[in-house]
């Protein structure tokens, strides 16, 4: 037998992410309270999208828009694909600035396509929906957090990737700047040299491992916590604004980091009133998100109304 799709839509929202956080390169990430809402319906044939907010009228509104291919390669992996597809974005998450717009809309995908099918989160599961979302967006930094919320570490090994969930401290409140300018992950990448020494990668390990425990247990950690040697001095050149205000905040005590691949730059600790970024910079305060992509629709609702029936509802 073939799958049950929904006959109404289902929706996702998905929140924005910062991975690395410093010295945590390709494995470390936090998800923010910054978020994108996307919903998506099965239809005769075809596929459609709608984007409104960031991305109107320059991302693609057919089968090209990430979350189209998102869904059908999760489609894929359950065994069938519908005729069609009617997808809604509205998007708020920047794009091209360090905050996993691209991973927001992977989940979204995964997720949407997972709400569409009867029993679609059972046949596959979360580590499932991990997997196919780092597979696609080629490592797992920051879908991870989008999937999960909070602070996750994720790592790949031979069935793909992986990832756990940590809590934070409560005081941790974070704060992006936001140019106006894009950067891309790739271009940041080539900035990147093919080796480094290896006092460098020692260092980044151990500062690794305390940022872990100040995010968690000590943020009045964060500051050295955050140091780093792997990639942002070597993408410093590009992103000069960025590396000045990072220098800049650091100067007075702030535990600020590229966030992602650039340009924005991410605070962890407290900003000083006082402080201004310039004109270039717009700052938002936000919270950690703790609840990752957030998923309604007929089918999640019909699922966990058999649970509580089943009396398995926790």
């Amino acid at each position: 037998m073939g799958l049950t799709f929904a006959s109404d839509a289902a929706h996702v929202r998905t929140p924005a992410t910062s991975a690395n956080l410093g010295p945590g390169f390709d494995a470390l990430g936090l998800a923010l309270t910054l978020y994108d809402d996307v919903s998506a319906r099965v239809t005769a044939a075809g596929h459609t999208v709608t984007v409104t907010g960031e991305g109107a009228g320059e991302l693609p509104t057919d089968a090209d828009h990430l979350v189209v291919r998102s869904m059908l390669a999760t489609f894929d992996e359950l065994g069938e694909r519908p005729p069609g597809l009617a997808v809604e974005c509205t998007n708020r998450i920047p794009q091209a600035r360090g905050l996993g717009s691209s991973s927001a809309a992977i989940v979204a995908g995964v997720q949407l396509a997972r709400a569409l099918v009867r029993d679609g989160m059972t046949l596959l599961d979360d580590a499932g929906a991990l997997r196919i979302a780092a597979g696609l967006e080629g490592h797992p930094d920051n879908v991870a957090p989008c999937l999960f919320g909070g602070f996750t570490i994720a790592w790949t090994e031979g069935a793909g990737a992986r990832a756990v969930r940590l809590p934070t401290a409560g005081s941790i409140r974070p704060v992006l700047f936001v140019p106006s300018e894009r950067g891309y992950t790739a271009t940041a990448r080539r900035a990147l040299p093919a080796a480094v020494p290896h006092a460098d990668a020692a260092f980044n390990a151990g500062r690794s491992a305390l940022l872990v425990h100040a995010l968690t247990s000590e943020p009045s950690l964060l500051l050295p916590a955050t140091e780093d040697r792997l990639h942002q001095g070597y993408r410093a050149e590009a992103m000069p604004g960025t590396a000045s205000l990072i220098a800049g905040l650091r100067s007075v005590g702030v535990a600020a980091v590229v966030s992602g691949a650039g340009p924005t730059v991410l605070a962890l600790t407290a900003v000083p009133d006082d402080f201004h970024p310039g004109t270039a910079w717009r700052a938002e305060a936000l919270r950690v998100d703790g609840a990752g992509a957030l998923v309604k629709g007929s089918m999640v609702e019909h699922a966990e109304r058999t649970t509580v029936a089943a009396g398995r509802k926790s």
